[in-house]
């Protein structure tokens, strides 16, 4: 029954992760879940039963994510479906961020989530199923974002890996789901979800302009509804045959289609160059 199914949510303190922790509670679900403050936490789901258990964990430290597990397994019995949302964003261009800034959000957005794989895979192995989904974005799938260079490496990295565990764990009964949320109403565009380069460069037009844009048009008007998304989750879920690829919004829908039109335009403009390249027969 899925009453009985345990989740385990990383980033839950604010925006989807909280949206979809309140409405798993709601539809009778154990979760468990991770802030850097687990007190703030469960003030902010506001739920004190005993089918919620709020972690404070540093994601980029491995033996934190594993006393994590450990306790998870101990309080709720199992985990059956993860949900690797945590991270933030950072703005600048390539040549505006210093190496700290980038390797500091590779931590968080792409190493935090392989901590959690890594703890959790022995638990599904042995179980033989559990459902990975790995939150990536549309700037995961579409980079042409001036400015969010490092930001989008680190969704395609999520989006590489979470394609080879799907391969990797397949014969184990274990699935791995990779999200690409477009725009939602969330504070993921206010401050503390997002930073901006330390030593910015003016003469990044693109880059400001797409920052102003942000600000002034694109904050509060974004069209997708977290609780959607999480009713989402959910039946995705509890289904057999889960998606590698999942496009949430009609905004990260649209993206997905232009990326995919312009590489099938430049795969037919220059076949004959990549085919070029083979020996000679």
């Amino acid at each position: 029954m899925k009453t009985q199914k345990v989740w385990f949510v990383t980033g839950a303190s604010k925006g989807l992760g909280l949206s979809l922790v309140k409405r798993l509670l709601t539809e009778g679900y154990k979760v468990a879940a991770t802030s850097r403050d687990a007190e703030a936490l469960r003030t902010e789901v506001g739920y004190s039963g005993d089918d919620f258990l709020p972690l404070q964990v540093n994601l980029t430290d491995n033996n934190s994510v594993a006393e994590a597990v450990t306790a998870i397994v101990a309080k709720l019995g199992t985990i059956d479906v993860v949900v690797n949302n945590a991270g933030y964003g950072q703005l600048g261009t390539l040549e505006e961020l210093s190496d700290d800034e980038a390797r500091k959000n590779f931590d968080v957005n792409v190493f935090g989530s392989l901590n959690v794989i890594r703890n959790v895979m022995p638990i599904f192995r042995a179980r033989k199923s559990g459902a990975f989904f790995n939150i990536s974005s549309i700037a995961g799938f579409l980079g042409t974002f001036p400015g969010w260079g490092i930001y989008n490496a680190t969704k395609f990295a999520v989006a590489g890996f979470t394609e080879a565990l799907s391969a990797e764990a397949k014969s184990l009964g274990v699935t791995a789901t990779i999200v690409y949320p477009g725009y939602f109403k969330t504070n993921f565009l206010l401050q503390g979800s997002l930073r901006t380069a330390a030593k910015p460069i003016n003469d990044y037009k693109e880059a400001r302009d797409l920052e102003v844009i942000h600000n002034e048009q694109v904050i509060g008007n974004q069209p997708g509804d977290p609780e959607n998304a999480a009713l989402a989750f959910i039946e995705v879920a509890e289904m057999e045959e889960r998606p590698l690829h999942l496009f949430l919004g009609s905004d990260s829908f649209g993206m997905a289609q232009n990326k995919i039109e312009a590489v099938q335009k430049d795969l037919a403009a220059f076949e004959s160059i990549s085919k070029s390249t083979d020996f000679k027969k």
